[in-house]
This record gives C-alpha cells, sequence and structure tokens, in this order.
C-alpha cells in the first residue's frame, strides 16, 4: 500500500466506526500529536481508546477536503462532525500522517474551533 492508500484506508474505516479496521493502519508505537508538539496519545492502546468513545458518536464523519502527498508524509483537509458536549457541530482538521511500512506512524492535528 501507498502512504496515501494507508491514510485513506484509516478515514475509511473511521468513517465507518470499525476500530478494528482502524486500527490496522496504526503502528504500535504510534504517535498522535496536536500540531507542533503536544503528545495527545502513544501506542495501540491509547490509541484504540481515544477512538472507541468517539465511534459511538451518532453524527460522526470526516468529509476529506484536499490530500497532499510528498514520499512518505500525507497531509489531509477535513471537514469533521462530531458530536460535542454543546451538541452537533463540524470543525476543520488538517492532519499530517508519516507513514512507514504501510502504517501510520505519527500524526500531526491542527483544528479550528466547532462551528454549531
Amino acid at each position: 500500500m501507498t502512504p496515501s492508500d494507508v491514510v485513506k484506508a484509516q478515514l475509511d474505516a473511521y468513517n465507518g466506526r470499525d476500530i478494528d479496521a482502524f486500527m490496522r493502519y496504526w503502528a504500535d508505537d504510534a504517535r498522535m500529536y496536536a500540531h507542533p508538539d503536544t503528545l495527545l496519545c502513544e501506542g495501540h492502546a491509547a490509541i484504540r481508546a481515544r477512538h472507541a468513545d468517539r465511534f459511538g458518536e451518532a453524527d460522526l464523519h470526516a468529509r476529506l477536503i484536499d490530500r497532499q502527498v510528498i514520499g512518505d508524509t500525507v497531509i489531509d483537509r477535513e471537514r469533521v462532525t462530531r458530536t460535542f458536549p454543546e451538541g452537533r457541530g463540524e470543525i476543520d482538521v488538517i492532519g499530517i500522517y508519516e507513514v512507514k511500512d504501510a502504517k501510520i506512524t505519527r500524526v500531526w492535528f491542527i483544528s479550528g474551533p466547532p462551528e454549531f
């Protein structure tokens, strides 16, 4: 799989709320950051836990706006619909994915404020 294929497959699993399929595309020691360097979670167990609750949200959906690929780096711009404590809303998200050996090893997220 190309880096773009890996990121596409994990996004499809995210939208399908399929945690097992989603986790197939993450390295065992993968790390998620809020850009530039705030560690959100590290490793399979933490990534799974972070997304298990999210996958229960009725309105969860990430719409791909644009994807750029440079070598092993994939940059997605998405519009994400979520159920926030204040209600249903959308946020703009940029994900910068580092892919090695067909697994996501690191991702940095830049998120805008929720819009209701």
